[in-house]
C-alpha cells in the first residue's frame, strides 16, 4: 500500500482559495480539487462553498447537490493528496509531518466499509473514472487518452459489448479535450457552446421572417409551435434510438467510429466543454434528411414555419445541454440537471430527454434516483 501524508484540520481548511482549493471525504480522504473547478457541473461556486472542508454529507444530499455519484467518480486517484489525520495521529505524528500507511480498518483505497455503507454504496460499474491516463489504459485496455482517439477506436478489434461497457464508464480527462483526431481535422470536433446560438439563431430568424410574411399570423404560429413541438419528439427518439443503438450497433470497428463520433465520446468524456454541442458540419449531416421531408411534405411557407419551430428547439437543446453540464443553474431547473446528469453517470439506458423528461414518461424510459443499471453477468 503506498503511503501518503497526513495533514492537520488546521492545514485542509487553509487550502481554501480558487487557486488552491482542498477538500475532504468521510473526514479521512483529503484532496487536491483545484485543477477540477472548471469542469465541474454545477461551476466551480458549489466547490468553493466548501474549500477547506469535508463534502461528505453534501455529496449524499440530493436535494442539496443533484449528482452526487457524479461528485464521487470525479473524486480520482490524482486529486488524492494525503489523510485528514484523527487527533490521536495529529498529536503523534502531525508534528514531524510523518509519512503514514493507513490504518487496518481502512480499506484499500483508505476509505472505511462502514463509511461506504452509511453515505450509500456506490455501483462498482460505476467507479472507473481515472484521470491518470497510463492506469486507466492499463486496467481496462480501452484508449489511451494520451493519443488521438479515432484512430484507435477504427483500429480496434473489441467486442460490442466490451465497447458499449467502455464508453459508459466516465472518464474525466482534466486538461482540456483529449485529442480526437489529433490533424487538421481536430478543430472541427471542438465547438464552444456560443456557436450554435451565434451562427444559427440568425439563420432561424430569417427562415421565420419568410414564413411570417407570407402566412397569416395565426398559421404562422401554429406550425412554428407544432414544428417546436415535433422538435422534442425527434430529440428524444435520435437520443434513444440513434446515439443509444448500444445493443443493436454492428459488431465492427467502422460502427464502433461513427457512433464513437456522434455520440460515445461525450458519454466516454461527458465533462469535455469542447464537446457538449453539436460541431455545425453534424448538424448539417443530420438535420438534411429532415429538411428533405418537411420540405417535400408542406407546402414551402407553411415548411418554413415548422422548420423555424424545429430548428429553435435545435438550438435551445444544445445550449440547455451544455448548461446542465458546466452551469450553476436555478433551483427550477436543477431538477433537470440532475436527470440528465445521472443519465451519464447512473444509467444511460433511461433518460433520454434533455430539454424535457416529457418523452420518457410516455415511453416509459424515465429514469428514477433508484434506477441504477447493473451490467449482466
Amino acid at each position: 500500500m503506498s503511503s501518503l501524508p497526513l495533514f492537520s484540520k488546521t492545514t485542509v481548511e487553509a487550502h481554501n482559495t480558487e487557486t488552491d482549493c482542498w477538500v475532504t471525504l468521510f473526514n479521512r480522504k483529503v484532496y487536491n480539487v483545484t485543477s477540477f473547478l472548471e469542469e465541474h457541473p454545477a461551476g466551480p461556486e458549489l466547490i468553493m462553498e466548501y474549500a477547506g472542508k469535508d463534502i461528505t454529507k453534501i455529496l449524499a444530499d440530493s436535494e442539496s447537490h443533484v449528482h452526487s455519484e457524479s461528485a464521487y467518480e470525479m473524486l480520482d486517484d490524482d486529486m488524492l493528496v494525503g489523510y485528514l489525520a484523527t487527533e490521536e495521529e495529529e498529536e503523534e505524528l502531525l508534528a514531524k509531518h510523518k509519512d503514514i500507511k493507513l490504518k487496518p480498518e481502512y480499506d484499500a483505497d483508505g476509505l472505511r466499509v462502514a463509511d461506504l455503507t452509511e453515505f450509500g454504496d456506490i455501483p462498482d460499474d460505476l467507479l472507473h473514472l481515472k484521470t491518470d491516463h497510463n492506469d486507466d489504459y492499463k486496467k481496462h485496455k480501452f484508449l489511451d487518452l494520451d493519443k488521438p482517439l479515432i484512430m484507435q477506436v477504427l483500429r480496434s478489434n473489441w467486442t460490442r459489448d466490451f465497447y458499449i461497457d467502455q464508453i459508459h464508464r466516465p472518464r474525466h480527462y482534466g486538461k482540456g479535450s483529449a485529442q480526437l483526431f489529433g490533424n487538421f481535422l481536430e478543430p472541427l470536433s471542438l465547438t464552444p457552446w456560443w456557436v450554435v446560438p451565434t451562427l444559427w439563431i440568425p439563420v432561424d430568424m430569417y427562415i421565420l421572417y419568410v414564413a411570417a410574411t407570407h402566412l397569416h399570423p395565426l398559421v404562422t404560429v401554429a406550425f412554428w409551435s407544432l414544428g417546436l413541438f415535433v422538435w422534442t419528439l425527434i430529440e428524444y427518439c435520435m437520443h434513444r434510438f440513434l446515439f443509444h443503438l448500444d445493443d443493436n450497433l454492428p459488431e465492427n470497428s467502422i460502427a464502433f467510429t461513427l457512433h464513437f463520433l456522434m455520440h460515445g465520446v461525450h458519454h466516454y468524456l461527458p465533462m469535455d466543454r469542447m464537446r457538449l454541442v453539436m460541431p455545425p458540419t453534424l448538424f448539417v449531416l443530420l438535420a438534411y434528411p429532415f429538411y428533405k421531408l418537411i420540405f417535400g411534405i408542406f407546402p414551402f411557407y407553411i415548411a418554413c414555419a415548422g422548420w423555424a419551430g424545429g430548428f429553435l428547439g435545435y438550438i435551445m437543446y444544445d445550449v440547455t445541454h451544455y448548461s446542465l453540464h458546466h452551469k450553476n443553474l436555478p433551483s427550477y431547473v436543477q431538477e433537470l440537471k440532475k436527470y440528465h446528469l445521472e443519465h451519464h453517470y447512473k444509467n444511460y439506458r433511461l433518460g433520454f430527454g434533455v430539454t424535457s423528461m416529457f418523452w420518457d414518461q410516455v415511453f416509459h424510459t424515465y429514469l428514477h434516483s433508484e434506477d441504477v443499471y447493473q451490467k449482466e453477468n
